[in-house]
């Protein structure tokens, strides 16, 4: 970004920097709710603001870490992904010496620009299968790969299987790439990319057609397209079209740096990065048909006010954030997850930060359209991306090297 809130800076001495996995069913079971309501009940919205987040140290030593997941395999491995093209893993409580995977001599790293998304195949217990969004050394497009971990030792990846699904060109700019990627409880996988860098997405990319930027697409890694690496589901809402490219599920994006599943419900949050004025969190609920076709705004609106134009610009068929916040409280979002963990005072809140404020702020995941934000924890962080276990412990990577695990207390 041309500064912080432009984008997501990596790189403190810039500011911050800065600036990305579902567990889904498929993956792992969700994780039972003691009194959990029978289906279709409607329970009285939790109250969040008698709740107060804590971090704990839970490991230190990192690389500018963006993103912590898990595989899904039953392991209860966290993977750390490190900016410069690091993925590190986690082990009984010790961070193991010798790296996943060491993918420095493809990675474009700078900036907004590294190894931004990681995501393990819902069958990665079987077939070993990874996925990895970065920005590529040689001019900085969009790739999306696929990798294998090794058959002999699964603590590290196979360097030989390194396999191109797909490039979206992003050379223009270096800022605005999104960056995260995570499968859906329907086993596809979906693809976050930002409107392609500089501001104001001159070149409109967020609402275009042809242009995969700006977008959420989705694909089907285990198949094939024409002459694609991957296939086209046919259920996406252009799967059959000349006009529009046929992996875009939603559009009206700026920079989607992270999104996720509620593990639970199947919803679509995304924290979308704002432009001068306003940051936002969106919802699409799995009942809505979880982001399919939803256009969600940018660059006609930012936040829920016009951009181009200033004023009087077409509302009609834009999907409204949940909730919006000005720069006076930060200056890009850090979309999170909805908690589905052990700590029960905690459960069904979608909790999500800012890179420079460093708070924490949750809404009711299952609560109305438009909200306003809690205040869960104003910390001194830079955080840079929340992460979930298998079994919905929530973490958040932070721009001084280290992980946190959150906790809670009643205020």
């Amino acid at each position: 970004m041309d500064r912080i809130p432009h984008g997501l800076r990596m790189t403190l001495a810039a500011v911050a920097a800065l600036v990305l996995a579902c567990v889904c069913p498929a993956r792992a079971a969700p994780l039972s709710e003691p009194g959990a309501l029978p289906s279709g009940t409607r329970a009285r919205a939790p109250d969040f603001s008698r709740v107060e987040v804590g971090l704990v140290t839970a490991m230190t030593g990192f690389v500018d870490p963006i993103l912590l997941t898990n595989a899904g395999d039953g392991s209860r491995r966290l993977f750390i992904v490190e900016q410069r093209g690091v993925v590190k893993i986690s082990k009984r409580g010790q961070v193991l010496p010798i790296p996943f995977l060491d993918l420095q001599s493809r990675v474009l790293s700078g900036g907004e620009r590294g190894l931004l998304g990681l995501a393990f195949h819902p069958e990665h217990v079987r077939n070993r299968k990874f996925y990895l969004f970065f920005t590529e050394r040689a001019g900085g497009d969009l790739v999306i790969a696929e990798m294998r971990a090794s058959a002999r030792n699964r603590d590290r990846a196979l360097p030989g299987s390194f396999r191109r699904l797909l490039r979206i060109s992003h050379r223009r700019n270096a800022n605005h790439n999104g960056g995260m990627l995570a499968f859906g409880g329907d086993g596809l996988l979906y693809i976050a990319t930002g409107d392609g860098g500089g501001g104001g997405d001159a070149k409109n990319n967020a609402q275009s057609p042809t242009s995969r930027l700006g977008k959420l697409l989705r694909i089907d890694v285990d198949g094939r397209s024409g002459g694609l690496a991957y296939g086209i589901p046919p259920t996406n809402p252009h799967a059959t079209s000349t006009t529009f490219q046929r992996e875009i599920w939603s559009l009206g994006l700026r920079n989607p740096f992270r999104f996720s599943f509620d593990r639970r419900t199947g919803d679509l949050w995304i924290g979308d990065v704002g432009q001068d004025r306003f940051e936002e969190v969106d919802r699409a609920t799995k009942a809505s048909g979880g982001g399919r076709d939803v256009n969600f705004g940018w660059r006609l609106l930012e936040g829920r006010a016009c951009f181009k134009p200033r004023s009087g610009c077409n509302r009609a068929g834009k999907q409204a954030p949940l909730t919006v916040y000005d720069h006076s409280e930060g200056c890009a979002v850090i979309g999170g997850y909805v908690y589905r963990g052990p700590i029960e005072m905690l459960r069904g809140a979608y909790l999500f930060s800012d890179v420079c404020s460093g708070k924490i702020w949750s809404v009711v995941a299952e609560g109305a359209a438009r909200q306003r934000k809690v205040l869960m924890a104003d910390t001194d962080l830079h955080i840079t991306s929340f992460g979930e276990s298998e079994t919905g412990v929530l973490f958040v990577t932070a721009l001084d090297g280290n992980v946190y695990r959150l906790t809670a207390t009643q205020r």
